[in-house]
C-alpha cells in the first residue's frame, strides 16, 4: 500500500485508544486494584468496568503501533525509521523518568504511607532501587511511569524490526500468506489467539507473565506484529471491513462469558481454567472488530481530527500526572464517589488541554520534549500572534 495514503481510520482509533486510556485510569483511584492514589472505599461496579476495558485497550494500542511501524518503513531505511523513533518516543520516554515521574512515585509513597515529608525531601529517595509498580521500596521509573508503553515499544521495535524488513522483502510471500490466511473470514481471530493461547501455556504463573496494562509483556508483540501484517494487506483489510458484525458479535459473546467467569463467585473454579482462555480470545475477536468498524466510518478527516491526532502524544504525556495530582486532593473530599471521579474526570481534561494549547502546542522547544515535530515558521508566528491577541 503507498506510503502516501492517509490512514484516518488509524488516527481516529489511536485518538479514541488513547481517550480510553484517560478514562481508564480516571477510574483507577475506585477499583479494587493497587494503583498510586486510591480512594478510601473501593468499587465493584469501577472493577468489573476496568475488567472490561483491560481485555482491548492496550492490545489495539499495540496493534496501531505495528500498523504504524508498517508506514514508517515505506519512508526510509534503518537510519530514518530509528531516527523518527527516538524523537517520538526515546525523547518523552527520557523527559518522562527524569521530570514528572517523581512526582507520581512521590504521590503514590505519601498516600500509602511509605514516606513522610515534602517532595523535596523525596527526590534524592527517587534513585533508590527500581520502581516496578507493585508497592515495592524501589522509587526510581526507569521505565517513566504510564510510558512503559512507550519503553517497551522501543524494545519491540528494535527485536523485531529484522523480521519486519524481511516480512516487506525476501519474506514478502510469507507475508501474503498469513495476510490471506487471516484474510480467510472465519479464522482472522483464530490465528491471532493460536499462538498467544499456546505462549499462555508455558508463562502463565510464572515470572515470565509480568505486565502491565492487563497484559503480560510477551503478549503485545503479537499484537504489534499483527497490526503491521494488516497494514500490508488491501485484501484482509477488506476482509475485516466485510466480517466486521461478525467480529463484533463473536467478541461481545466470547467477553460476556469471561465477564461472567470473572464476577460470578459460583464460577470461580472453571474460571481458573477456563477464564484465561476467553480473556485471550475476547481480544483477539474485538480488535478485528474496531478495525473494521473504523474502516468503514472512520475514513475521514475533519478540523477535530487534525487538531487531535497531532495532541494525542502530548495528551498521553500529561493525563496520569494531572490525574494523580488532582485525584489526590478530591478522594478525600466528603461527597459520593461518583462526583468525585466527575470532577477528577473533567477538571483533570479541562487541566490537559489548557496545558497542552498554551504551552506544548504553542513552544517548539517543548514540542520536541513531547516527542512533537516543531511547527513550521509561518504557523509558529500566527500561533504566537493569537496567544498575544
Amino acid at each position: 500500500m503507498s506510503a502516501s495514503i492517509r490512514r484516518y481510520d488509524l488516527d481516529w482509533l489511536r485518538i479514541i485508544a488513547i481517550l480510553s486510556v484517560f478514562l481508564f485510569h480516571s477510574i483507577r483511584f475506585f477499583d479494587h486494584w493497587y494503583w498510586h492514589v486510591k480512594n478510601p472505599v473501593t468499587n465493584d461496579a469501577a472493577t468489573a468496568f476496568e475488567s472490561f476495558m483491560l481485555v482491548w485497550m492496550m492490545p489495539i494500542v499495540y496493534l496501531i503501533s505495528g500498523a504504524s511501524a508498517f508506514y514508517a518503513m515505506n519512508k526510509g531505511g534503518a537510519g530514518t525509521f530509528f531516527k523518527d523513533k527516538a524523537l517520538r518516543l526515546l525523547v518523552p520516554l527520557v523527559v518522562a523518568v527524569f521530570t514528572y515521574s517523581p512526582l507520581q512515585v512521590y504521590l503514590e509513597r505519601i498516600t500509602h504511607g511509605q514516606f513522610n515529608g515534602s517532595f523535596f525531601a523525596f527526590l534524592p529517595h527517587y534513585f533508590e532501587g527500581p520502581y516496578l509498580g507493585d508497592g515495592s521500596a524501589g522509587n526510581f521509573a526507569f521505565v517513566g511511569m504510564h510510558m512503559w508503553y512507550v519503553f517497551f515499544l522501543l524494545i519491540y521495535l528494535v527485536i523485531f524490526y529484522p523480521l519486519f524488513c524481511w516480512m516487506k522483502g525476501s519474506g514478502g510471500n510469507a507475508l501474503d500468506k498469513i495476510a490471506n490466511l487471516i484474510a480467510s473470514p472465519w479464522t482472522s481471530w483464530l490465528v491471532l489467539s493460536i499462538p498467544i493461547l499456546t505462549l499462555h501455556l508455558f508463562v502463565s504463573d510464572t515470572d515470565w507473565e509480568a505486565g502491565s496494562g492487563g497484559w503480560p509483556f510477551l503478549y503485545y508483540p503479537f499484537f504489534l506484529i499483527y497490526g503491521f501484517v494488516i497494514a500490508s494487506s488491501d485484501r484482509l483489510q477488506a476482509s475485516l471491513k466485510r466480517m466486521r458484525w461478525y467480529n463484533l458479535a463473536v467478541g461481545a459473546l466470547l467477553t460476556t462469558i469471561y465477564m461472567l467467569l470473572i464476577a460470578v463467585p459460583a464460577l470461580a473454579e472453571p474460571a481458573d481454567a477456563f477464564a484465561d482462555a476467553f480473556w485471550i480470545l475476547s481480544a483477539c475477536s474485538l480488535l478485528p472488530a474496531f478495525l473494521g468498524l473504523g474502516m468503514q466510518y472512520l475514513n475521514f478527516t475533519n478540523p477535530f481530527h487534525k487538531y487531535a491526532n497531532e495532541a494525542v502524544m502530548g495528551f498521553y504525556i500529561l493525563h496520569q500526572t494531572v490525574l494523580l495530582v488532582i485525584g489526590y486532593f478530591v478522594v478525600n473530599w466528603a461527597i459520593p464517589d461518583f462526583a468525585k471521579w466527575a470532577v477528577i474526570f473533567v477538571s483533570s481534561f479541562a487541566a490537559i488541554m489548557t496545558i497542552y494549547e498554551f504551552l506544548i502546542r504553542r513552544v517548539n522547544v517543548v514540542r520536541w520534549l513531547c516527542g512533537m515535530k516543531p511547527l513550521p515558521k509561518s504557523v509558529a508566528v500566527n500561533v504566537k500572534e493569537a496567544a498575544t491577541a
